[in-house]
C-alpha cells in the first residue's frame, strides 16, 4: 500500500494528517507493541508517545533508507522497551517507606527488604490481568476503594472481596512475608 500522500501530508503539518495517520498505522503500532507492555493503560500511553515521536520526527523520514512500516516499527519498538524500562525502574525508586531501607538498617537488613521488594513484584508480575491491575490501583497507585468499584461497575463488596484474595494469594506465594 502507498503511504506517500498521507507522509507529504504529515510533513507539510496538515491538520487531518496525524489522525490519517493514526488509523492507517494504529493496527502495526500496537501490533509492535503488545508484547512488550502487557498492560493495556501502559499500552495506550505508548501509543500516544509512538504517534508525538513520529509527528515531531517525520521530517528526518526518508523512503529511500527504508520503508514507513520499518522506521515507524522501530520507533514503536525503541518506545516501548524505553517505556518498559522506565517502568522497572520506577517500581524500584517508588516503593513504600516501610519496604526501603531505613537510615539505621544495616546491610543485611537492606539487603533482606529489598529481596522482599524483588519477590513481591516477581509475585505480582504472576498474577492475572485483572488481579494485578486491581491490586496496582489499590496498593502502587493508592486509589480509594470505593473509587477503583465506580471505575470498575463493581460493588464496595465485590472489590474488598476481591483484593482480600489477592492479599490471600500473594500471602501464600511469599509465604507469609507479605502483610498487606
Amino acid at each position: 500500500m502507498d503511504h506517500t500522500k498521507l507522509i507529504r501530508a504529515m510533513q507539510a503539518r496538515e491538520d487531518d494528517a496525524l489522525p490519517r495517520f493514526q488509523t492507517a498505522f494504529a493496527p502495526l503500532v500496537k501490533y509492535i507493541v503488545a508484547p512488550i507492555l502487557p498492560d493495556g493503560r501502559d499500552r495506550e500511553e505508548c501509543l500516544s508517545d509512538v504517534f508525538l515521536r513520529v509527528w515531531e520526527s517525520i521530517g528526518d523520514y526518508d523512503p529511500a533508507k527504508g520503508t514507513i512500516t520499518a522506521w515507524l516499527g522501530s520507533i514503536a519498538r525503541n518506545t516501548a522497551l524505553n517505556r518498559r524500562r522506565a517502568n522497572e525502574r520506577r517500581r524500584e525508586e517508588d516503593l513504600p517507606d516501610d519496604i526501603l531501607p531505613a537510615p539505621g538498617d544495616g546491610p543485611e537488613e537492606a539487603a533482606l527488604k529489598a529481596e522482599a521488594v524483588r519477590a513481591l513484584w516477581a509475585a505480582v508480575d504472576r498474577l492475572d490481568r485483572r488481579e494485578r491491575d486491581l491490586f496496582l490501583r489499590k496498593y502502587y497507585y493508592y486509589q480509594s476503594t470505593a473509587q477503583i468499584a465506580a471505575e470498575l461497575g463493581l460493588s464496595l463488596r465485590a472489590v474488598e472481596g476481591k483484593l482480600y484474595r489477592v492479599r490471600k494469594r500473594l500471602q501464600n506465594e511469599l509465604g507469609g512475608v507479605y502483610r498487606g
